[in-house]
């Protein structure tokens, strides 16, 4: 395995690690670097993928130099190696909301997190904003960041398609993304699904960073709107 880096908007790069044998086709683990005056990290990857994520980290940035550290929700793939990532660099925090600090963070991480709160986090070009999606896609405590500067949306498990996919794509991601569903069926269908991802289509980014699969660059609420009406399709023909 290898970890490919590819810049998906500007100094926002995809780290991403392909692994054959999870589903069918492989699945893409993709972490997102911010590089700025105070560098954000969004995922870490797992343990054992932590040597490929940190050599890849350190062709765009100074290790040492990584400022933030935060992810969707607490999974093994999305924060597994945070507390190496904190070992490596002496000022960087994990921030994260208050409901995943209070329940885990505050246990887990081996310095004390940052609790998110409403106003942008200043990386110095980049403004990065903190929002709560409890359940959506899973877990209590989920929360996903803005770019406003890129208008990059950072969707987590949102939009997770298999495969061995390009980094960057400008087609329709919904299609492979609901067919994935129907494999993992790893979205809670609460009452908070559809709001919320009608919410964050309504901040109308123009790239979605997913966490498996390609990132998209292009109306990106449409791909919301459309990720929402096929979950809204699956829910009612269920029922």
């Amino acid at each position: 395995m290898f970890t490919a880096i590819d810049e998906i908007a500007p100094d926002i790069f995809r780290l991403s690690t392909h692994v054959a044998h999870v589903g069918p086709g492989g699945l893409s683990f993709n972490q997102f670097l911010v590089r700025d005056e105070q560098p954000f990290l969004f995922h870490t990857g797992m343990r054992q993928l932590y040597p490929l994520v940190s050599e890849a980290v350190s062709k765009v940035i100074d290790p040492q130099t990584l400022r933030w550290i935060s992810f969707g929700h607490v999974e093994a793939d999305e924060c597994g190696a945070m507390n190496l990532f904190l070992a490596d660099a002496p000022q960087a925090e994990v921030i994260h909301g208050p409901t995943a600090c209070m329940v885990s963070l505050n246990d887990l991480a081996d310095r004390p997190p940052r609790v998110a709160g409403p106003e942008p986090l200043d990386l110095g070009s980049h403004r990065l904003r903190f929002i709560p999606t409890p359940h959506v896609p899973h877990g209590w405590e989920s929360g996903l960041w803005i770019d406003e500067t890129t208008k990059t949306l950072f969707t987590g498990d949102l939009f997770t398609h298999l495969g061995d996919v390009p980094p960057l794509v400008e087609d329709d991601i919904v299609a492979a993304a609901l067919a994935t569903e129907e494999v993992f069926h790893s979205t809670s269908f609460s009452p908070n699904l559809l709001p919320t991802i009608e919410m964050l289509a309504a901040l109308e980014p123009t790239t979605l960073a997913t966490m498996h699969g390609s990132s998209y660059r292009g109306d990106g609420g449409t791909q919301l709107r459309a990720l929402a009406a096929g979950y809204a399709a699956a829910r009612a023909e269920a029922a």
